[in-house]
């Protein structure tokens, strides 16, 4: 009973609210003091207990603002992961339902068309009709990335590779996807990290790095999922706070790894191309079973 009223009294009042609350009790507290100092009179009861709530009441507020210092950025984090994830599906979504089922439709209205032009206009209608194409593919594409849906259904080591076989089908990037163990039974959450890690990871290096080589290995250890990811392109200077100077991806990563309270540790140098390596803890009740990978025959 006594911590349920805590809790409410916590919850109801605030921190303006509880200054002048305290502010109150102590002005009161004061005239009942220097009224009973004036009658030189025993100390009441109610002055005592007037004492005692402002006591109650300054550890109150001082344990809330300690426990908001202390929880609120990690709070803020994973709302903002969650936010980020949904937002993802949701344009997802409608780049799949909405305007990939208007390009269908366009495509469709075109081949029909094509099919009544008169010759001379055959050239013309023949690269709209490519250009639907082209474009009803990277709608497609994008929506992929943007949400996943494969990892569900295919698991996480199936969805990387198609993601990887997709991403850098087009460039001279040799790749390699290492994965000696079954992965069945990853928590969603924990797949999604990973493969968003690797998502970013593989961006990165497109756009910056230069990179002739890139391997990706997945490995069940008894403490956690552990991703490794390496290439050998330009490098670069890790920040100490990412998302302090402009390395937005690197801090997305560590956000991700934070909040499923694992470790991440990224070694480069320019010149000498990029590790990563993130170990994704097992929850408690997946510790047992992933104690004893079953490998691959």
């Amino acid at each position: 009973m006594y911590a349920n009223f805590k809790s409410l009294l916590a919850r109801s009042v605030s921190r303006s609210h509880a200054r002048r609350l305290v502010l109150a009790l102590c002005l009161v507290s004061l005239l009942l003091s220097l009224w009973t100092f004036a009658r030189a009179e025993p100390m009441p009861l109610v002055v005592v207990l007037l004492n005692l709530a402002i006591v109650v009441v300054v550890g109150l507020q001082q344990w809330r603002s300690r426990k908001s210092i202390k929880f609120q950025p990690q709070e803020l984090a994973d709302r903002l992961l969650q936010v980020q994830e949904n937002e993802r599906h949701r344009l997802s979504r409608e780049l799949h339902d909405d305007i990939g089922q208007l390009l269908t439709a366009a495509k469709l209205q075109s081949e029909w068309l094509k099919r009544r032009l008169p010759e001379d206009l055959q050239s013309q209608c023949t690269v709209l009709c490519n250009t639907l194409n082209e474009t009803l593919a990277k709608v497609r594409d994008v929506s992929a990335i943007l949400n996943p849906r494969q990892l569900a259904s295919l698991g996480l080591e199936a969805s990387l590779r198609a993601h990887l076989l997709k991403t850098l089908e087009n460039t001279p990037i040799h790749w390699s996807l290492e994965c000696q163990q079954r992965l069945t039974g990853i928590p969603e959450e924990m797949a999604v990290a990973a493969f968003r890690i690797t998502q970013e990871a593989v961006t990165n290096m497109l756009r910056h790095a230069q990179a002739r080589n890139l391997l990706v290995r997945l490995q069940r250890l008894p403490e956690g999922l552990s991703l490794f990811i390496s290439d050998d392109g330009l490098g670069f200077s890790p920040a100490i706070n990412p998302g302090l100077e402009g390395q937005r991806g690197m801090a997305g990563m560590s956000e991700r790894i934070d909040q499923l309270g694992g470790t991440l540790s990224v070694s480069s140098q320019p010149g000498k191309g990029t590790r990563i390596d993130a170990l994704f803890p097992w929850a408690p009740r997946a510790l047992e079973r992933a104690s004893s990978p079953k490998v691959l025959e």
